[in-house]
Order: C-alpha cells, then sequence, then structure tokens
C-alpha cells in the first residue's frame, strides 16, 4: 500500500509539472498557431512517465535503505545520518549564492535542477565520509568509554552481522555458540528461512516434521533468550531457493553467512561473501591425534576391507582399525599409525596395540640379536 501512494504521489507531482510547465516554455516554443492545450497535455503525460520512472527508482531506494537500516549496527547508523545531514547543509550554503543570481529566459530552469544534483551529491558524499571516517564520532558522543576510544582509533572493529541458515538452526549447535560469545552481532534469520522450516514442520514425513518443529522452538527459544539481537529480516528476494535467497541477504547487507551446508558455503566463497562453514568450524576445534597415541575404542561396526573394525572418538571422528573385525561390540586398545584429513572430516587409522606390542617386540629382538662371528676350531697337535 506504501508502495503505490509513493508512486501516485510521483505520477501526480510530475503530472502536475507538467501541466503548470507549459507557461515556463520559451516564446520561441510557444506561439499563436501552437495548440496550448494538445501541448499542455503532452507535458502532462511526459512528466507523468518521468515521474513513474522516478517513483520506481524511489521504491527502489527505499526498499533498500530500509533492509540497511534494520540490519545496521546503531553506531554506524548514528554515524552516517550525521554525515547526511552535514553534507546537505554544506550543500545549501554553497547553492545559496548561486540561487541568488539572476538568471533570464530558459537558463532559470538550471536553478532547480541544480539544487536537486548539489543535494544527492553532497548527501551521498558525507554518508559515505562518515560511514568510512564515522567512528571517531564517538569520541565526541562519550570520550570516557575506553571502547569507545579503542574503535575509534581501529583497534576494536564493530562485528558483523551473522545469517543463519536452516541447517545450523535445525542443527542446535547454534544455541551453544550464541551461549559461548563464539558469534558476536546481530543475528539474522531471513523470511525464508523461517517459511522452509514451518514447511518441514507441516510435511507428512516424521523426521522432517521433527527437524521443522525442532527448529521453530529454537528460534523461540533464542528470541526469548536475546531478545532485540535476533533479528527476522522480512525482505523478499527473488531465487530459486532458500540458499539463493540468502547469497543475496548476505550480499546486500554485508553480513557472514553461518551454514553447515559445504556446497552453500563453497558458493558464497566464489562469491567472495563472507560465510563460517560450522562443519569446518568443528573440525578445527578437534584434538589432534598423532600417530603413536593410544586409544581405548570401542569397535562398533565393520569397515570396507575384510579385516578392518571401525569405532568413534567422542567428537565424532571416525577411527579404522586393522583386523578388528571379530572384535565388534569390545572395547580394546589401539595405536594410532596414522590419518587422513577430507574436505567433509577427518579420517584415523589404527591397529590394536597387542599387534603393536608384538611387531615391536619382534623389531627389537631383530636388532639386539649379536651378529655372527666366525669361529675357527684349534689344530689339534700332531
Amino acid at each position: 500500500m506504501v508502495d503505490l501512494l509513493i508512486l501516485m504521489l510521483f505520477v501526480g507531482s510530475g503530472g502536475a509539472a507538467g501541466w503548470m510547465g507549459v507557461h515556463l516554455l520559451p516564446a520561441e516554443l510557444v506561439n499563436p498557431a501552437t495548440d496550448a492545450e494538445q501541448l499542455r497535455l503532452i507535458l502532462t503525460g511526459s512528466g507523468g512517465g518521468v515521474g513513474l520512472l522516478a517513483g520506481l527508482v524511489f521504491k527502489r531506494l527505499r526498499l533498500r535503505l530500509m533492509q540497511q537500516v534494520r540490519t545496521m549496527p546503531t553506531d554506524l547508523l548514528v554515524s552516517r545520518a550525521i554525515g547526511l545531514i552535514l553534507g546537505l547543509l554544506v550543500a545549501n550554503l554553497l547553492l545559496l549564492p548561486v540561487l541568488l543570481l539572476p538568471f533570464s529566459g530558459g537558463v532559470v530552469l538550471l536553478k532547480p535542477l541544480l539544487a536537486v544534483v548539489s543535494n544527492v551529491f553532497f548527501g551521498i558524499l558525507g554518508s559515505n565520509l562518515a560511514e568510512v571516517h564515522g567512528r571517531t564520532l564517538l569520541r565526541l558522543l562519550n570520550p570516557a568509554s575506553s571502547e569507545a576510544l579503542l574503535v575509534a582509533d581501529g583497534v576494536l572493529t564493530p562485528a558483523t552481522a551473522k545469517i543463519l541458515d536452516t541447517s545450523v538452526i535445525i542443527d542446535g549447535r547454534i544455541r551453544g555458540m550464541l551461549a559461548c560469545g563464539l558469534l558476536e552481532g546481530q543475528v539474522i534469520v531471513a523470511e525464508s528461512v523461517i517459511d522452509e522450516m514451518q514447511q518441514l514442520s507441516d510435511s507428512t514425513n516424521v523426521e522432517k516434521r521433527a527437524k521443522g518443529r525442532r527448529g521453530l522452538k529454537l528460534l523461540k527459544d533464542l528470541r526469548e533468550t536475546y531478545g532485540r539481537r535476533l533479528v527476522i529480516n522480512s525482505t523478499r528476494y527473488d531465487g530459486k531457493g532458500t540458499d539463493d535467497r540468502l547469497l543475496q541477504l548476505a550480499d546486500d547487507t554485508g553480513g557472514t553467512l553461518v551454514t553447515a551446508d559445504f556446497n552453500l558455503a563453497q558458493v558464497a566463497s566464489v562469491k567472495a561473501l563472507k560465510v563460517m562453514n560450522l562443519s569446518e568450524l568443528v573440525i578445527a576445534l578437534r584434538p589432534e591425534v598423532q600417530p603413536g597415541d593410544e586409544l581405548n575404542l570401542k569397535i562398533v561396526r565393520e569397515g570396507k576391507e575384510e579385516s578392518q573394525g571401525v569405532g568413534y572418538l567422542d567428537d565424532g571422528t571416525m577411527v579404522v582399525v586393522n583386523d578388528a573385525r571379530p572384535l565388534i561390540g569390545q572395547r580394546k586398545p589401539v595405536v594410532v599409525t596414522g590419518a587422513l584429513q577430507t574436505p567433509t572430516g577427518r579420517m584415523v587409522f589404527a591397529r590394536l596395540e597387542t599387534e603393536a606390542k608384538a611387531k615391536a617386540q619382534t623389531k627389537s629382538k631383530g636388532q639386539g640379536k649379536p651378529p655372527r662371528t666366525s669361529e675357527r676350531k684349534p689344530e689339534s697337535p700332531r
């Protein structure tokens, strides 16, 4: 409704300007032979068309501005507003002597055009300068704050907003990351993500329905815990799916996309967007297992090879144990022999400790055996 009123206002203003602008035309264009009514209708239609185009542009700018305001940190919003005000003030101070100069004929039409162009130029310039250098305003607003001084000096940088994917909400680990302080800044949940979880919760599939309800319950708990820090972005993007819309949201807001989807993280990296892959974070936080480490491992299933058994560490890392297939269901001491890093995780290889000890003893016996010496029997006396 607001967008329609804006378009009607611009079209009406353009048409009115064209209707009343006949009197401002040069005398060479308007003569007794000219049909004034037809010319007035042409100018009215042209003005309405120009107003419609201007209204569409203004509508798009308004949506973009509102979207940025919702996700923008408060200090950056204040500095931009102050920069815009200062830019408009400078523009009007420089423009005032020009507007007082007398112009004749059609040159008088340059006055409103020059006023609009100068205000737009200096307003955008002031806003951009405030975005880059506006942190120093924190000193003026609160000079006694040590945090304000650090931010103004560039020692601290403001945290970017975190955009949550459906996968990390359903996964549930995002709650622990927020509680531990690993994620700073505002937490943004797109409207398309909520729609996707609602579709999952209404699904006939039991597993999908459970995932959707778990995700919606998590969002409800986060809203109660963090309040206004959790922001619901209602912007509707055109895209093939939720992933496309999330990428557009991350591009528009400059936020960090938090996801557990490997493919989505790769696409975001290709598009030079900020992304935090939860799977890579978990892999980076896993304790290092070095060859020679001894583990007490339970063999839970068989491996791909005929004699292999498979167990898991506490963090979920898979351990492949040689000659452990007959020991499924038992907990045995093993010795790590190596590790393999894959894009989806890490795989550890090990062997049974008894086998390792046997090989070590065999090796030590082989090394400790004295070398052979040729002995010569003494000759019997004749």
